[in-house]
């Protein structure tokens, strides 16, 4: 198995790995009179220890047997499934459709109270119209050749849009200028989703900064998209897949990243502008 694209993986990977030494060791055992218990090879035992190559939940529950812990096996394997979702490829997290993956992140959403989100490719879901909303998850589903539930998928993330009026939640968003003028939907679709854009984003609990477009951005280029819910995550989607970071290094390079692109947005009358100007382009 490949390494997993971040520290904040890795990290956790690794613990997982000493947790089950620890077990080998409290149980007296030998990396040779585990392989033993287990019918294993010596190598896979020492690659699972090494954290080179990741237990399946079966390889958890065996080697718990192995060390007569048991009773801690579900746990285990627990811990497993929370390391691994710290990475995970899209044709995974949507294996059961675009619904359950819009789902999936739902209860992370609703818990956190202070949302910051970078955005250099689409306007932020907790932004979009349905039409704009349905022509990505559209997009999204030729291209990876995913079973067909868009409309729930759509009524799924539309409703999650609930967390930007209820609680006591604040929002910063912050966008490339590039994002009004992407085209997404076709024109209808893009200009109701500026003119929503014009309403939603200035609500009083939303911060929204757009970034010019400008002929150096030598000082802060354009990066990756990426949300910080609260102070203890931020989730970057890739090309390839999901990634979940927790590693307070890590995550402390989101929050600087975030407060310089911040710095170079322009916000409320000027950030105004750029979306009627992107509105008015579309004719």
């Amino acid at each position: 198995m490949p390494a997993p694209p971040s520290s904040s993986a890795q990290a956790a990977r690794q613990a997982l790995a000493a947790r089950l030494r620890d077990l080998r060791l409290d149980a007296e055992l030998t990396v040779r009179g585990l392989a033993l218990s287990t019918s294993w090879s010596h190598s896979k035992v020492s690659r699972i220890e090494n954290a080179r190559t990741a237990p399946a939940p079966e390889d958890v529950r065996a080697w718990a047997r192995a060390c007569a812990v048991e009773d801690q096996a579900e746990e285990l394997v627990a811990a497993l499934r929370a390391v691994e979702g710290m990475w995970i490829e899209w044709h995974r997290m949507e294996r059961s459709g675009l619904k359950a993956a819009q789902e999936s992140v739902r209860s992370l959403y609703e818990r956190t109270r202070a949302h910051r989100v970078y955005d250099s490719w689409l306007i932020p879901g907790l932004l979009q119209t349905m039409g704009y909303t349905t022509a990505i998850l559209h997009a999204t589903r030729r291209r990876r050749r995913l079973i067909d539930d868009v409309d729930a998928a759509v009524a799924e993330r539309m409703d999650r849009q609930h967390v930007l009026y209820e609680g006591r939640r604040t929002f910063a968003f912050v966008l490339e200028e590039a994002v009004l003028r992407n085209g997404i939907g076709g024109r209808e679709v893009m200009r109701e989703q500026l003119r929503h854009l014009l309403t939603v984003g200035f609500l009083p609990n939303v911060s929204l900064g757009l970034v010019p477009m400008q002929p150096d951005r030598s000082a802060m280029r354009p990066v990756e998209d990426f949300w910080i819910f609260d102070s203890g995550q931020v989730a970057v989607e890739l090309v390839s897949g999901y990634l979940t970071i927790t590693q307070p290094r890590e995550l402390g390079m989101y929050v600087d990243v975030f407060q310089e692109l911040a710095a170079l947005a322009v916000h409320g009358d000027k950030a105004r502008s750029l979306i009627h100007n992107a509105i008015a382009a579309l004719g």
